[in-house]
């Protein structure tokens, strides 16, 4: 049995969003594309001919503002979608609630063919906006042989102030008040 060498960082590419929505980094010896079927956002693979491995993150315009109260109908629909996959088999859920932004990430796998394929995903509802960054393995052992790098460019999606803001339920004013918690001794 042969051993493939560790993937090795040669540099560092950042991808701004050309609208500002978000920043990225990939891997600089990584082949970047545009996203088919009209979809919004970048795919980075680490071969230039070989698209099921892969980094993406697509942008969508929704008809509505998510806030905390939607996450678990939110959740639900995803993971729905999800079982909709041939064989899909989710290992790993969590969601976060931060404000009104709602992250659903999942780590799962799909049957594609006769080929298992290995996916991690995050949803994120920002305002206004679907943000769904994945990482996608040609196989298990691909996403496992890929997956330090691929995850560096989960750690490095950045959304900007002004849409991290726009979750914000003080600023906003959209979702249910939250309940003050007191801090400190209460005055006499």
């Amino acid at each position: 049995m042969t051993t493939r060498p560790t993937p090795k960082f040669t540099g560092i590419e950042t991808y701004a969003d050309r609208l500002g929505r978000y920043t990225i980094r990939f891997p600089s010896d990584w082949t970047r594309f545009d996203l088919d079927h009209g979809r919004d956002g970048v795919l980075a693979a680490p071969s230039s001919t070989n698209l099921a491995t892969y980094v993406a993150v697509w942008v969508e315009k929704l008809d509505f503002q998510a806030t905390a109260e939607d996450a678990d109908d939110l959740s639900e629909a995803f993971d729905k979608g999800l079982a909709q996959l041939p064989d899909a088999v989710i290992s790993e859920s969590e969601n976060l609630v931060l404000g009104n932004l709602v992250k659903l990430e999942r780590f799962y796998t799909f049957r594609d063919n006769d080929i298992i394929r290995k996916r991690k995903v995050w949803a994120m509802y920002v305002a206004d906006w679907l943000m769904v960054v994945t990482y996608q393995g040609e196989s298990v052992e691909e996403w496992e042989h890929w997956y330090a790098m691929a995850n560096q460019s989960f750690f490095h999606f950045v959304i900007p102030p002004e849409l991290f803001y726009a979750t914000d339920r003080d600023l906003t004013k959209k979702g249910t008040p939250v309940a003050r918690v007191p801090r400190g001794k209460p005055k006499k």
